[in-house]
This record gives structure tokens, sequence and C-alpha cells, in this order.
């Protein structure tokens, strides 16, 4: 293990240093210093802030090793964490994100799962088929092996009452969306007893990628693609015309300012 609060610019490259890394903060590695890194962690948790950059983490996964940033590429993507493997709950959830499957890469969104148990390449996967059925092919994405909660510790997975117990914390369903740029752009917390909704994540997928691309919308309560947008308060009406050549709705407010413009024009 490597240990220290400052290392130069030639280590730095040498193993991949994490690049949000502070004076302030110790940092910790195992392996050789040759390139054998498994990670390279703070010795807290990562603050996970919207906004705030993703480790260049390298993880053990069904698919083998991986290197974050290089298995991320210039792509979107969904990491999420459950609770417990072979449980029922965690089981929908692989499997209905497995099935929507194609909806992801149409989107350009990439996922892999995370998960706190040994990591068992088969039969995880293969047992997800009987309570999904409708998954078409093989199980298309990979699942991180993470038995000694380093990762999860890192990226802020487990919750307060298990945090302080390292054999058995549990993560709660944390999803992180992340976008090209590698910084977190939404971030899901549900409990143990609740799954997560999959239309509801395609759906704010959809959100966050058209307020990327359109940077003058917003999109409302209930949103849903082709639905009417919001019109951010400090276009100027004068150039409605031109951002917006389809048309725009403005809605008269009690209080007299006209703030609520809309628009399907996008």
């Amino acid at each position: 293990m490597i240990e220290g609060n400052w290392m130069d610019e030639e280590m730095k490259a040498m193993i991949g240093y994490i690049d949000f890394c502070d004076s302030s903060r110790k940092y910790y590695t195992r392996g050789d210093l040759q390139g054998d890194i498994n990670l390279l962690l703070p010795a807290t948790a990562v603050n996970m802030r919207l906004g705030a950059t993703i480790p260049n983490f390298t993880a053990e996964t069904t698919r083998g090793r991986i290197k974050f940033y290089d298995w991320l590429g210039d792509s979107w993507a969904v990491l999420f964490s459950h609770p417990a493997d072979f449980t029922p709950v965690c089981t929908t959830e692989l499997g209905r994100i497995a099935v929507h499957d194609h909806e992801f890469k149409k989107r350009g969104v990439k996922v892999i799962a995370h998960s706190c148990d040994k990591l068992r390449t088969s039969n995880l996967t293969v047992g997800i088929f009987p309570a999904c059925r409708d998954i078409p092919g093989d199980f298309p994405y990979p699942i991180i092996g993470d038995e000694k909660r380093e990762l999860a510790v890192l990226l802020d997975m487990i919750d307060e009452d298990s945090k302080d117990n390292e054999e058995a914390a549990l993560t709660v369903r944390a999803l992180y969306i992340i976008g090209p740029d590698k910084k977190l752009k939404l971030s899901m917390q549900y409990p143990a007893s609740t799954g997560r909704n999959v239309d509801e994540i395609l759906r704010v997928i959809d959100s966050l990628q058209l307020t990327t691309r359109l940077k003058v919308v917003a999109t409302p309560a209930n949103w849903t693609p082709g639905t009417k947008v919001m019109i951010l308060p400090h276009v100027k009406d004068e150039d409605l015309p031109k951002l917006f050549p389809r048309g725009v709705e403005k809605i008269s407010m009690p209080s007299g300012i006209t703030y609520v413009r809309t628009t399907t024009d996008y």
C-alpha cells in the first residue's frame, strides 16, 4: 500500500492519479506502482454532489477488469448499486434494466451495476433470467464485484446506520447518472425496501440530455419527451422567434409577470 498526502506529477501519471485530489487528504492504493493498481481511494468518500467528478477507479466485473474512464469513453452512464445478490427486489431491478437495455443504448448510455458480494460471473447473471424472461439475448451489462466495499464507500453508497460496520454494511439502492465529462448529473437513493422505476430513470436521462443540448429550457413536473418544456427566465422575448421558430406559448400569471413560457419546439 502506498500512502501519502502529496504526489508529484510523474507519480500521478504512473498510477492514474485521481484528478480531484487535494493536499489536505490522504490517498491509498494497493498493487505494483507500474500499473497493477486495483483502486486509488481517498481516505473518505467522495462528496457525491451534483457536478462532482467521478474518480477513475479500476474494478473487477462480470466481464473482466475495467478502468472506469476507458469503459465510459464519450458516453453517458448509469452506475447503480443493489444491496445483495440473489435477493428478490435486486433481481427484479437487474432484470428490468436488462430488459430495457435497448432503450439505454438508443440514448447512448452505458449501464454498469455494483454489488458488494463476491463476483459470480455466471451464476449471478444466469439466475436473473427466470425472474425476467423477456431479457433479449445474453445479459447485457457488467456487474462490479466490490466484496470489500471499497468502491461503495468511495462513492457514498452506504447508509448512515451501516457506515461504520465494515463487515455487514450493505449499499442503499444508489443510482448515479454520469455525463461524458465524467461528472455526476443526477443521483437517486432508495432504501433497500423500495425498488426503482426504470421508466423514471429513462425519463430523467431524456431530460438531462435535452437540457444539456438546449441550455435555454428546463423540463417541468411529470414531463415526458414530446410534451411542453419551460423556457428559462433569462431568455429575452425578442430572442424567442429565433430560438423557437415553431412558436412559444406565454401564460398569464396572477402576479402580472409573464415568466411561464412553454414550447414543444425542441
